[in-house]
């Protein structure tokens, strides 16, 4: 099925569409455009290139989508975004491809990008992930699988958020936010673990209360995060999300919100 392309849209000539394609009214799609397989755009929407977009994505009105980096250092650089498979980016969300050459903002598969979110210059943001109203990335931050992100939370630049890590809204994040917690404040702390995003995911109960276990204990205000990291690999167990809530606390770059 070839694609339905609004009389009053503009698609440049070099762009890609897949099969099953439909681009509304108004909508302008630019060179070097890849558009998957059963992709929509509402009304309004703007897609510019180099961006590689998977199947079965959908645009609502005034989509931003793959505009040039707002980084004052860009001059023209080619570079690129790529989206996964399978997401919803409602009213005047935007996303913006990398600032150096040949680097590329990516977003994964399957999630829900609410009105006026963004996401900056080489972002990594992973799948599932759902972006409240307003939701903020600055450059280079990364998100990670199944993360929530709160209604006008600003997240700092080179941050990371873990692994189904939820932040609260109007929440000012300036450090990392490790897996399986919840940030919220501005300044943002941690406030526990995040029980029911993890018990959404089918996270077992016996996995949640050894995440609780690990909270105690890294959120222990008599111990730096030096000594609650010895201490929690001393006494929690060997389990994939320990090893993974550890491992990100122990490689943070930023330091991690405690």
């Amino acid at each position: 099925m070839s694609a339905r392309i609004h009389p009053t849209a503009v698609v440049d000539p070099g762009a890609d569409l897949g099969d099953g394609v439909e681009i509304g009214p108004y909508c302008v799609v630019g060179a070097g455009v890849v558009l998957g397989p059963a992709c929509w755009l509402q009304h309004h929407v703007t897609v510019l290139g180099p961006s590689v977009i998977g199947p079965g994505n959908r645009f609502f009105c005034g989509c931003s989508i793959g505009q040039q980096t707002q980084d004052l250092k860009y001059r023209g650089e080619p570079t690129r975004l790529e989206i996964g498979e399978g997401n919803t980016f409602r009213e005047y969300v935007t996303v913006h491809r990398a600032t150096g050459a040949g680097d590329t903002t990516r977003v994964g598969s399957f999630g829900s990008f609410l009105a006026y979110s963004h996401i900056a210059h080489d972002c990594v943001v992973g799948d599932r992930v759902i972006f409240s109203n307003n939701g903020t990335l600055a450059g280079h931050v990364t998100v990670g699988d199944g993360a929530v992100i709160g209604g006008l939370t600003a997240i700092h630049q080179f941050c990371r958020i873990g692994t189904l890590a939820i932040t609260g809204g109007c929440s000012k994040i300036v450090q990392d936010v490790p897996p399986y917690m919840v940030a919220d404040g501005n300044p943002a702390l941690i406030r526990g673990v995040n029980q029911i995003g993890l018990e959404r995911a089918g996270v077992e109960a016996e996995v949640i209360r050894s995440l609780r276990e690990a909270y105690r204990i890294l959120w222990n205000d008599r111990l730096n995060t030096s000594q609650a990291l010895a201490q929690a690999r001393e006494e929690l167990p060997a389990i994939p999300e320990i090893a993974h809530l550890l491992e990100f606390m122990g490689s943070s770059q930023r330091g991690v919100i405690r």
